[in-house]
C-alpha cells in the first residue's frame, strides 16, 4: 500500500492495483500548487464529509476519471444527481471493493456543502487490504468511539488530524492512537490556514516522548506500508 499527501487532509492510495483519492482539495490549496490534479490517477474517491476543503476538485477528478465516488448516504446521492458514480455507506457499515474492505465509521464534526446542501454525518473510514490496514479519521474531536476500531481491526497506520481549531490537536491525537492501538500515525489537516497552523518539531517530539511515530509528509511525499 503506497499513500501520497497531496496536503490539507487530501490524499492519494494505491492499493491492490487501484487508485483511490481521499477528500481532494488540491487547487485551492496554495502549498499544494506543485500536485496537477489533472494527472492524479483515480478509481474512487472516497470523501469524509461535504466541506469545501474536502470536495473541492470532486467533480473535476470523477468527470476525467470516471471514478467511484464513496462516502455517506447524502454525499453520494448528491453526486449521482449530477452524474456521478456514486457508492453509498453509513455509519457502522462495510463494503468489499476490489480493493479491500472499507468500513464508515463515526466522527465527530459538522457536514455541509458549500452551497448549503445537507451533507450528511461526517465519518472516517478503515481500510482493509490484502496486507495492510489503515484508518483515516477524517476531521474529527477525540471520540471514544475510536475504540471499536480495533475491536475489529489491527491496524498499520493511523492518518489523523492534528491542527487544532476544526479537529483534535496534537495531544489529543496522541490519546486517539491509544485509543486505535496504533503507534504509527500519519497526520494531516494542519498548516493550511492559520487557524491549524503547527510546530513540526514539537509535534513529532510529543510523539515521540509517548514512544509514538508522527509523520507529517512534505506535499507530493508518499511513504509504502
Amino acid at each position: 500500500m503506497k499513500i501520497t499527501y497531496f496536503g490539507h487532509a487530501s490524499l492519494g492510495i494505491e492499493v491492490g492495483g487501484k487508485h483511490i483519492i481521499v477528500d481532494p482539495f488540491i487547487t485551492g490549496n496554495p502549498l499544494a500548487s506543485a500536485i496537477d490534479v489533472n494527472t492524479l490517477k483515480a478509481d474512487y474517491i472516497l470523501l469524509t464529509h461535504a466541506h469545501g476543503d474536502h470536495v473541492l476538485d470532486v467533480e473535476t477528478i470523477a468527470s476525467r476519471t470516471q471514478a467511484t465516488i464513496v462516502s455517506n448516504a447524502e454525499i453520494a446521492s448528491y453526486y449521482a444527481k449530477l452524474g456521478f458514480k456514486a457508492h453509498p455507506m453509513n455509519h457502522g457499515g462495510s463494503w468489499n471493493f476490489d480493493f479491500g474492505k472499507v468500513k464508515y465509521v463515526n466522527a465527530v464534526h459538522s457536514s455541509s456543502f458549500p452551497d448549503g446542501s445537507n451533507g450528511g454525518n461526517p465519518g472516517g473510514f478503515v481500510i482493509e487490504g490484502e496486507h495492510k490496514n489503515i484508518y483515516i479519521a477524517g476531521d474529527t474531536a477525540l471520540t471514544f468511539d475510536m475504540k471499536l476500531i480495533p475491536m475489529r481491526t489491527k491496524l498499520d497506520l493511523a492518518i489523523l488530524p492534528v491542527g487544532s481549531n476544526f479537529t483534535m490537536d496534537v495531544e489529543d491525537a496522541i490519546i486517539a492512537s491509544d485509543f486505535v492501538e496504533c503507534d504509527k500515525v500519519l497526520g494531516y489537516h494542519y498548516d493550511t490556514f492559520g487557524y491549524i497552523e503547527i510546530n513540526h518539531e514539537e509535534s513529532i517530539r510529543k510523539f515521540f516522548d509517548k514512544g509514538k511515530d508522527l509523520m507529517l509528509l512534505e506535499i507530493g511525499e508518499s511513504i509504502e506500508l
